[in-house]
């Protein structure tokens, strides 16, 4: 499943390439007919995301808000070429001399597979395919869906003490309630098992045993590596210490995690195996040594 520095890069663009442009909305697939129909031939104003949701707005007052899940992903193709960003597919490629219809949209290429939305505006389009949520809201229910959102490390507006509280309270472990969209929206099992590697923290400690500081820097760093993530378009953990070339950038992989689908393999910092757990319904990874109890 995309994490939310996948999301964030997806709002940046659809407000760079599409954002002030007036929209062709359809469902090739039929499945979001209806909601199509609400927002074609609007102006599509910009994009923002919170945790792993992405909410586009329109000048009719509404949103269409998406839930990529473990299979969605978008399909662009305009300025940037024609490429994909969401659930693992294949590689971008150069960008298409595209017909326009009589209205002035451009006409995409015939659709391939399920296309739940597709989004045509005079420069690009967009097809999204096998999201979990896809639906147009209205601005009180993108603010309901946000408030049951914890704060988001990526956005100006988060307030990393909303989820201390909820963690200083709790007698979860740290691992599960950082999977949990309503404690820190965005994470996912990459950042989760990595973050507190970094930080040194039995996965299993109860969230309640993790102190002030603690939780401050491991709020700061899941802040930063976001960031990086949106920057680079790549998760990477490591530090450059630890890698095989320090110097190397962007990091190849296998250099760029610390502890995740490393099972058994030895721990860049101590040599321990790295194990691996079934937790809140994702495996876990962790180092017995580095991020001992």
């Amino acid at each position: 499943m995309p994490e939310g520095h996948t999301l964030h890069r997806l709002a940046a663009h659809f407000t760079k390439h599409y954002g002030g442009a007036r929209v062709r909305v359809t469902s090739p697939q039929g499945r979001f007919a209806d909601g199509a129909r609400r927002i074609d031939g609007r102006t599509l104003l910009g994009a923002e995301a919170h945790g792993k949701q992405l909410f586009c707005a329109f000048d009719s007052g509404e949103w269409l808000r998406v839930h990529l899940g473990l299979y969605g992903a978008w399909t662009f193709g305009d300025a940037d070429g024609e490429r994909h960003l969401g659930a693992p597919r294949a590689a971008g490629g150069e960008r298409r001399e595209l017909a326009r219809d009589a209205e002035g949209f451009v006409a995409p290429p015939p659709p391939v597979g399920q296309v739940r939305v597709r989004i045509a505006s005079a420069s690009g389009w967009a097809d999204l395919r096998g999201p979990s949520a896809c639906e147009v809201v209205s601005e009180e229910e993108k603010l309901a869906v946000q408030a049951r959102l914890g704060p988001d490390p990526l956005r100006g507006d988060a307030d990393p003490e909303r989820a201390r509280r909820v963690v200083a309270a709790s007698r979860t472990s740290i691992a599960a309630l950082l999977m949990r969209q309503d404690v820190v929206a965005g994470i996912g099992n990459i950042y989760r098992a990595e973050s507190l590697f970094r930080a040194g923290i039995d996965p299993y400690r109860p969230g309640r045993a993790v102190t002030r500081a603690e939780w401050d820097a491991l709020w700061a760093d899941l802040a930063g590596l976001l960031r990086d993530g949106v920057r680079d378009g790549q998760i990477v953990t490591t530090r450059p210490e630890h890698r095989a070339d320090p110097d190397a950038y962007p990091v190849a992989r296998p250099d760029t995690l610390y502890v995740c689908y490393r099972t058994g393999e030895p721990c860049r910092v101590c040599g321990t195996p790295v194990a691996q757990a079934a937790l809140a319904a994702r495996t876990l990874y962790w180092c017995p040594t580095c991020q001992a109890a």
